[in-house]
């Protein structure tokens, strides 16, 4: 089969996987319905697709960890930032350390760096996989932003480790103290890399653009590979790629703070990237169903030979089992440990800690779902030995155990995490401060809005020879206005005759409009560069002002001197 066909066939996959899930009557997370559809592919089709480890990986992680820095809502990061370090540093070890010993003890052939290799594969969580589980029973909106920070840390941090693991086991050779300088260089490396490449990349692109305009089309691919540009620049000199790509999309975020951006170019460019997660994100499951049934037979045929030999297969999986639940033990003392630990420091501080619902400790333990990272990850490994040629020990059973791990926790969570959400809502005490803050700052944005169509029009009228035409002008300024009036007193201010207006006062509705978004984006971007406002607010706030801008089918950015 051709790559091309291969191609088009995952993404009918993915596009089928989207309209089943919503078809059945009952709740099927969108990843095992891919892992099905790929499982079937696999069935109905006499070839498999042949993957390439450092191209699978160089594809899929770099534009994923991207986002995943962009998009990540910084202030609840901060706000929650001990809890998030918590999990995605010191569990990651922790799982690593306590899983890796583990599968060593239940799989003796497997050499000890490619049990820690797998013990750090699975370590990275999902919270795209969790978010489909939980879609018709919405989690606490606090709970889903560390689960989001936390995944883009661990992804990191569990990757990382996992490049230590495999270049020991495929070396054959492993040196604390070059380890730790090698780790120190591959983090600051990697994490200067993505801002230097991101930084430059920005600056180059503004300067293009104010001496011969932006094209939206050019701006959006600039955009998309800038996180490979980061990956290979860190890869290239030894740093980690990973970290450079996460770095990249953090740059990213602050980068757009700025809002100078041409608004259709910010709307687009939301729809391209959100079509490029999904894809990718439902590619990699179909893939792993795809090469599920090859991947069970050769790891039983690998496993068969050794001691295990009378039921090869059944072992595999028992192992899988055990290591599913060991993880979400080791994750569940972790976090019974950090919130008791935080109750205690409260008491101790003299502070009366809030009451805490029993059912937060199991849930965020269940809503530790692996998925495209453990899985882009465990398909990277290589096939040989560097040092000899040999091929890479325990190979198929590792990525066995991770693609069971993969499928085991999302059957859990899809079983479980809806019956722990349902009922009487959980008590977690959310952020409503982020919310007070995004209602001053729309009711600002209007008011300068308003005060920029009143100015403006002002001007116009006094600049227009037509005296008589005055009223033009007001009547033109109240229509855009009058919908920014419901944002301050939720009451509308101004009442316009629709049928009084001219084409004229079209043309200068269209003006005043343009004016009026501008100051508003202006606002908006201030209050975020100033803090006034996370940019998870700045996000939300500035895609309502490049909606209502691209509906006018006029660009206020394109009149912006910037």
């Amino acid at each position: 089969m051709h790559l091309i066909e291969v191609i088009l066939i995952m993404l009918l996959a993915v596009v089928a996987s989207s309209y089943l899930v919503r078809a059945l009557p009952f709740s099927v997370p969108l990843p095992l319905m891919q892992i099905t559809l790929g499982v079937l592919i696999a069935t109905l089709s006499n070839s498999i697709v042949e993957l390439e480890s450092e191209i699978f990986l160089f594809v899929f992680l770099p534009p994923l960890l991207f986002l995943d820095g962009w998009r990540i809502p910084k202030a609840s990061l901060f706000h929650d930032k001990i809890i998030v370090i918590s999990l995605a540093l010191g569990l990651v070890l922790f799982t690593v350390v306590g899983a890796g010993f583990l599968i060593y003890w239940l799989i003796p052939d497997m050499p000890l760096p490619v049990a820690f290799a797998l013990a750090a594969v699975v370590s990275p969580t999902d919270p795209v996989a969790v978010s489909s589980i939980v879609s018709r029973s919405p989690m606490p909106k606090r709970l889903m932003h560390i689960l989001e920070s936390e995944s883009l840390l661990n992804d990191a941090s569990g990757l990382v480790c996992f490049r230590f693991a495999v270049v020991a086991a495929a070396t054959g050779m492993f040196s604390l103290h070059t380890a730790s300088l090698a780790f120190l260089w591959m983090a600051l490396g990697g994490v200067v890399f993505g801002v230097a490449v991101t930084l430059a990349i920005n600056l180059t692109q503004r300067r293009v653009s104010r001496h011969w305009g932006e094209e939206s089309g050019a701006a959006i691919l600039i955009n998309l590979l800038t996180p490979f540009g980061a990956y290979l620049a860190a890869e290239i000199c030894y740093a980690s790629g990973i970290l450079a790509a996460v770095a990249a999309g953090v740059t990213m975020s602050y980068i757009e703070l700025s809002g100078r951006a041409l608004a259709l170019t910010r709307v687009q460019r939301t729809v391209v990237w959100d079509m490029v997660r999904f894809s990718l994100n439902g590619i990699m499951f179909v893939l792993l169903g795809e090469q599920l049934p090859a991947i069970v037979s050769r790891a039983i045929t690998a496993a068969g030979g050794g001691e295990y030999g009378y039921g090869a297969s059944a072992w595999l999986v028992i192992c899988a089992l055990v290591i599913t639940v060991t993880l979400l033990t080791l994750r569940y003392f972790w976090l019974w440990v950090s919130l008791h630990l935080t109750l205690f420091r409260d008491r101790r501080s003299g502070s009366k800690p809030e009451k805490i619902d029993p059912r937060i400790v199991p849930m965020m333990s269940l809503a530790g779902v692996r998925g495209a990272v453990t899985l882009a990850g465990v398909l990277s490994l290589p096939l040989v030995m560097k040092h000899d040629g040999a091929p890479f020990p325990a190979r198929d059973q590792t990525i066995f155990l991770a693609a069971m791990v993969i499928l085991i926790s999302l059957v859990a969570a899809s079983v479980l995490l809806p019956r722990l959400l349902r009922g009487q809502a959980m008590n977690v005490p959310e952020v409503s401060v982020e919310e007070r803050k995004e209602e001053n700052a729309i009711r600002a944005a209007a008011a300068a809005a308003i005060k920029a169509v009143e100015d403006a029009s002002h001007d116009m009228a006094k600049n227009d020879p037509d005296a008589g035409k005055a009223g033009l002008y007001a009547q033109a300024a109240l229509k855009v206005i009058e919908a920014y009036g419901y944002r301050i007193t939720d009451e509308q201010l101004y009442v316009v005759d629709e049928g009084q207006t001219l084409r004229k006062a079209d043309r200068v509705g269209r003006r005043l409009r343009q004016i009026a978004l501008k100051a508003e984006r202006d606002t908006i971007a201030h209050m975020a560069q100033t803090r006034q406002i996370s940019d998870d607010v700045f996000r939300r706030l500035i895609d309502k002002v490049d909606f209502m801008s691209v509906a006018h089918h006029r660009d206020p950015s394109h009149h912006a001197n910037e």
